[in-house]
Order: structure tokens, then C-alpha cells, then sequence
């Protein structure tokens, strides 16, 4: 499911709710039937992964910001994530390979760089809800072509929520939401938005060029 729209529509907000990092005022958020509220967080965040355009690192080596959690991470499967994830060759190319500091004061990585090893988290995790919030925003185009691979081998399996400025990136989504003001203003496939010549078709036309979208 994409969610797509105005900067300011309630995109983000409305996939904060997934994790409870609120709480709805009025209804509920099911998942398998349940309330969110009935779980408790850790239940519910372990089923979670989250990928933003910040791509979080923490001060500590590669390898421990792939293996986030892990007591005992294994290096083998923290490795074949990072393949996965397109970040396995930059790895190797750091002066310490996966025992490299990264972070804050550690070795400093670029934007597609950092998101690619939140992705290798992700797929370590497998996790069987995924959340993916601007996850190729800012990105230059050869590292986004990079990061999408990773995302798309990501989301196969599992059910997705993405948040996308990009509309090229989320044409393929079974489902794509279109929020402004807080409100869905329509919802449908990209084929059956773009017939609509609502807003979506206005906000895709202005990315890509109204002289080539379908009428």
C-alpha cells in the first residue's frame, strides 16, 4: 500500500500510528484482526521494519548497525543481508570492513550509503510488516537505482506501507492511497488514478510531464 500526496497531508502521521509512536483519537488500526492497542510495544515493534529517508545509524561498527538487537549476531547472515541490500561492496571497501565505526563519530557515509544499511537491518530482520517512509528521497540517481533494488527484493514478500514523494517508485503498489489534508482523497491503482484526472493525475503529471500522461 503506497501513501501519496501534499507535503503536510498526514502521510507520515498516519504511518506513525502502525508502530504506536501515537495513538489514534478516534477509532482503531487492526492488525490480523487485533488492535494495536491490545499488544504491547515490544510485541508489536518486533514485527516491524522501518525504513526512512534519514537512514538511522547508531555509533557502533557496521556490522552491529546491520545486526541491530542481536545479541549474538551472525556474521554470515548479517553479510548475505547486506548483498541483498546493494551495500556489501562499499562495505568492503572501508578501512575496517564490517568492524568499521560508523555514526556519529565514526566513518561517515553517504545518504544511499546509510539507507542501504537500514535496509540490510530490515532483511535481517525479516520482519513481516515493513514500513518504507521517503526511503529514496534525496538520493542521487545511480544510489537510488541501488537503494529501489534492495527495496523491491524487500517488499516481495511482505506487506509494505510506503510513503513515496516519487510517484515512478510506487506505480507497481497492489493499493495507492492519495492523502491531502488529512483525509483520503482517493485510492485505487495507478491505472485507474490516472483515469481519474483527480489529484493524483495532477500530481503525477507535474513529476513526469503532462505531455506524456495517459488522458
Amino acid at each position: 500500500v503506497a501513501l501519496v500526496g501534499p507535503s503536510g497531508g498526514g502521510k507520515s502521521t498516519l504511518a506513525d500510528l502502525v508502530p504506536r509512536f501515537y495513538d489514534p483519537q478516534e477509532g482503531r488500526i487492526l492488525l490480523d484482526g487485533v488492535d494495536l492497542r491490545e499488544l504491547s510495544l515490544y510485541d508489536l515493534r518486533s514485527l516491524i521494519g522501518i525504513v526512512s529517508q534519514e537512514g538511522l545509524l547508531f555509533h557502533d561498527t557496521v556490522l552491529q548497525n546491520i545486526a541491530y538487537g542481536e545479541e549474538q549476531p551472525d556474521r554470515a547472515a548479517v553479510i548475505e543481508a547486506a548483498r541483498i541490500a546493494h551495500a556489501h561492496d562499499f562495505i568492503m571497501a572501508l578501512p575496517q570492513q564490517y568492524d568499521t565505526l560508523i555514526g556519529e563519530r565514526g566513518t561517515m557515509l553517504s545518504g544511499g550509503q546509510r539507507q542501504r544499511i537500514a535496509i540490510a537491518r530490515a532483511i535481517l530482520r525479516n520482519p513481516p510488516l515493513l514500513i518504507l517512509d521517503e526511503a529514496t528521497s534525496n538520493l542521487d540517481t545511480q544510489s537510488e537505482k541501488a537503494v529501489q533494488a534492495a527495496l523491491d527484493h524487500l517488499m516481495r514478500t511482505r506487506t509494505s506501507l510506503i510513503i513515496a514523494h516519487r510517484l515512478s517508485t510506487i506505480v507497481h503498489a497492489d493499493r495507492i492511497l492519495v492523502i491531502e489534508a488529512g483525509r483520503i482523497r482517493e485510492q485505487g491503482r495507478h491505472e485507474e488514478l490516472l483515469a481519474m484526472g483527480g489529484l493524483y493525475h495532477e500530481l503525477y503529471a507535474l513529476q513526469v510531464g503532462g505531455e506524456n500522461t495517459p488522458r
